[in-house]
């Protein structure tokens, strides 16, 4: 039981390094266009994307119990803490490694790719879900390209609109805008990202006996999710920041606020559908498509490639990555 508790609290500290992780990585996905146009100074947009963060995890919990038990069923895994504890080391480390780089590639597809990725070594195919591991990849790629989509149609409908008005009287309009399109940018980031974790979490618990069910999230849970996701906000990925808000266009603050809309629809529409979706991939393609619809020619598409590049190798290069880690530590 001692032995059972101690890994227990390995997997805890885990899931919440890969939240605070995720929180840092992906605080560009709320704020690369605000602080881009000076909508908002980086401190303040920081603090705000935080607090917007830590709020909007405390309210939702559809995809916590989607991606805890989609994948594989937690009851059935005897070495279900093993294959978690696998499954946030190789997470954890491509994050770190798309960080540095200043890829934003996606916590998510990580996530989900390690999971299975550990489940199939550890357990066999059998023990995937290919259905719910289907569902969820689905979800993966389809956000992105509706974000796009959005974003594309969002921007082309303000051009006309404010075709015969001044750029600057424009732009000063929608820098003022660009503030509460953060905050919701942040807030729906909260309401699926965090979830990640507190799924994992949970998942730990049902698989050690502690919890019947993927049913109930403990609030302690919630709270130290959401939590660590604000910490890991607060300190902000300013590599990844810089490729999203200067490198893939020039962001104005008309583009800023419809990027922001496009992916904030996409992703708060997952999160009452129960799915995970990547943040980082939904407001890239809203940037992608805002910026389409400002001037093709306009998009760094070079840098572009790069990141989708980046988006289809995640999920099979971290099921290998967690796969290697099981065969090493277990």
């Amino acid at each position: 039981m001692e032995t059972s508790i101690w890994i227990l609290g390995i997997v805890i500290f885990l899931a919440l390094a890969f939240d605070f992780i995720n929180g840092f990585h992906d605080t560009a996905n709320a704020i690369a266009t605000s602080v881009s146009t000076r909508a908002l100074k980086p401190r303040t947009a920081i603090i705000m994307a935080a607090l917007m963060n830590f709020v909007g995890a405390l309210m939702f919990t559809g995809v916590a119990k989607k991606i805890g038990g989609s994948i594989t069923d937690p009851t059935l895994l005897e070495n279900g803490l093993d294959i978690i504890i696998a499954t946030l080391i190789a997470s954890i480390i491509w994050n770190l490694i798309t960080w540095w780089l200043g890829i934003p590639s996606s916590s998510s597809h990580a996530l989900i790719g390690a999971l299975a990725g550990a489940v199939y070594v550890g357990a066999g195919s059998a023990h995937i879900n290919w259905g719910g591991f289907v569902e969820i990849v689905e979800g993966l790629i389809f956000s992105p390209i509706i974000a796009f989509v959005i974003g594309y149609i969002i921007m082309t409908i303000l051009k006309w609109i404010f075709a015969k008005r001044s750029p600057h009287t424009v732009n000063k309009g929608f820098r003022s805008m660009q503030v509460l399109t953060a905050a919701l940018q942040s807030f729906t980031h909260g309401t699926n990202d965090a979830q990640k974790a507190m799924g994992i979490i949970t998942f730990a618990l049902v698989t050690s006996g502690r919890q019947e069910t993927m049913d109930v999230i403990p609030l302690w849970v919630k709270i130290a999710a959401a939590t660590a996701m604000a910490l890991g906000t607060s300190i902000g990925g300013w590599k990844i920041i810089k490729t999203m808000g200067t490198k893939i266009f020039k962001i104005e603050p008309i583009n800023g606020f419809a990027a922001d809309i496009s992916a904030a629809s996409v992703i708060f529409s997952a999160t009452l559908l129960h799915l995970p979706v990547s943040s980082t991939h939904a407001i890239t393609s809203a940037i992608l498509g805002v910026g389409s619809a400002k001037r093709f020619s306009a998009v760094k598409w070079g840098v572009a490639g790069r990141i989708v590049v980046t988006w289809f190798i995640t999920i099979p290069i971290s099921a290998v990555l967690s796969g290697l880690i099981f065969k090493i530590i277990f």
